[in-house]
């Protein structure tokens, strides 16, 4: 018998405090340190002009494919683990402000849910370069919510987004 695929989520990683670079690889890592999370692909790490409030520094941003037998809820809840792990402070912190880490699902299969602190695909999603430049280079052709993911892309203002290079 052939086990069924896992369902391929998506999800978007950034932060602008502290060692962005080396807390994201953090982040990366403890996400997909069990055995119901895999990692089948990484973008490239983006540094981005801050978005929403633009008093703060810029931010380093990237996305990442996993196969997962976790709910979209679970998940949802094993990224905020993660984020507080790595210094996240939501009580306290300023609607997209400055933060350590923020991990966000951007699409979980082809699901489409509107739950209490749970929306998929991100409401966001098709609004945000910074989201939609490291998710067109790992999933170009995927299509979320009936558009292509490089269609969308073009559509946005991506002028100032910098792909960096990989670290040492």
């Amino acid at each position: 018998m052939i086990a069924a695929p896992l369902p391929q989520a998506y999800l978007a990683l950034g932060g602008n405090v502290g060692n962005s670079r080396a807390i994201l690889d953090r982040a990366v890592l403890l996400l997909c340190d069990r055995p119901d999370l895999r990692l089948t692909a990484r973008s490239s790490d983006y540094a981005t002009p801050p978005w929403g409030f633009k008093d703060q520094p810029p931010f380093i941003n990237l996305c990442i494919a996993v196969e997962t037998s976790l709910s979209p809820r679970d998940l949802l809840a094993h990224a905020q683990e993660v984020e507080l792990k790595l210094g996240r402070d939501r009580a306290h912190e300023t609607r997209w402000g400055p933060r350590t880490c923020d991990i966000d699902i951007i699409a979980y299969g082809d699901l489409t849910v509107d739950e209490p602190g749970l929306i998929l695909p991100h409401p966001r999603l098709f609004e945000r370069a910074f989201v939609l430049l490291p998710l067109a280079e790992i999933a170009g052709n995927r299509v979320i919510a009936g558009k292509k993911l490089t269609e969308a892309l073009a559509k946005v203002d991506a002028a100032g987004i910098e792909r960096l290079p990989p670290m040492r």
